[in-house]
């Protein structure tokens, strides 16, 4: 006789200061993921909003905020700006293999550079080799570990320029964490490629969505995912296409000039390695 499933238990932590929007507060729900089941439950968790952390999948319960919205790009429609044409031309040279989710020096050195220029003041700056083998390895469902590398001698992989952890749905592919060689030269757009080639993955295998995270709409450093399109964001109604115009002005809001409020930020840049802008007031 085949056990039953059980429902998980979810769990909310205390309230903690938000990464994203300064002067508010975050809270999220979350489970773990164990056991024979884990892979579907986490694809169902996902579906509805959440996100894994090695065996927990949690999402955003704000008490007065729901600013935190899943965002998938639907891969078989998706089409390049010219931009994104042209980081696929730029890097179009790098040898891209899927590894078994192990951790390995080279990705943890690869991980120290980007964190140390890209993101020197975040929560992830103090990682050491064993919470990033924890973050890599700690998984109780289908990951991967995708890497990029530069051509090497008689054209074998060469040099780790770029890496990310990915989870293996049947729905898509789910970015957990990507990381890159900071301003590289010659390798502009490193980030862009890396979501731009788990889009055209996805589409060739024909799986339906590429999820991205998290949009956080007036958080400077989240715009990058309005730029690909189309997009569907997850609404109280279910998965929703974002509206061409609704994007458009997005995407004009995160291209748009920097302001000397924000001087902070000035130089930034998101996840995809292009600079961080902002509205001109």
């Amino acid at each position: 006789m085949t056990a039953p499933i059980r429902f998980p238990r979810f769990f909310v932590t205390s309230p903690a200061p938000c990464p994203y929007l300064p002067g508010r507060s975050e809270r999220k729900v979350f489970t773990e993921l164990k056991g024979a089941h884990a892979d579907q439950l986490n694809e169902a968790l996902g579906r509805i909003g959440f996100r894994r952390s090695q065996t927990v999948a949690y999402r955003p319960s704000c008490l007065d905020c729901q600013a935190c919205v899943s965002v998938r790009v639907v891969a078989g429609a998706f089409r390049p700006s010219a931009t994104q044409k042209r980081d696929l031309k730029r890097n179009a040279d790098l040898i891209v293999t899927e590894c078994r989710p192990w951790a390995t020096d080279e990705q943890f050195e690869l991980l120290s550079r980007y964190l140390g220029q890209r993101h020197p003041d975040g929560g992830m700056s103090a990682m050491d080799e064993l919470d990033y083998a924890d973050m890599i390895e700690h998984t109780p469902v289908g990951s991967v570990v995708t890497e990029y590398r530069e051509p090497g001698p008689g054209g074998k992989p060469g040099r780790l320029i770029g890496a990310c952890l990915t989870d293996r749905q049947s729905d898509g592919l789910s970015m957990i964490y990507s990381f890159y060689e900071p301003d590289h030269p010659g390798r502009a757009g490193l980030g862009n490629f890396i979501i731009l080639d788990h889009i055209r993955r996805a589409a060739a295998e024909a799986l339906p969505y590429v999820y991205l995270g998290y949009w956080v709409e007036g958080s400077p450093r989240m715009q990058y995912k309005v730029r690909y399109r189309p997009l569907e964001r997850l609404t109280r109604e279910g998965w929703q296409l974002m509206e061409a115009a609704d994007q458009h002005r997005l995407i004009a809001a995160a291209t748009a000039p920097r302001t000397a409020q924000v001087s902070d930020l000035v130089g930034a840049r998101g996840k995809d390695g292009q600079p961080v802008k902002f509205p001109s007031s």
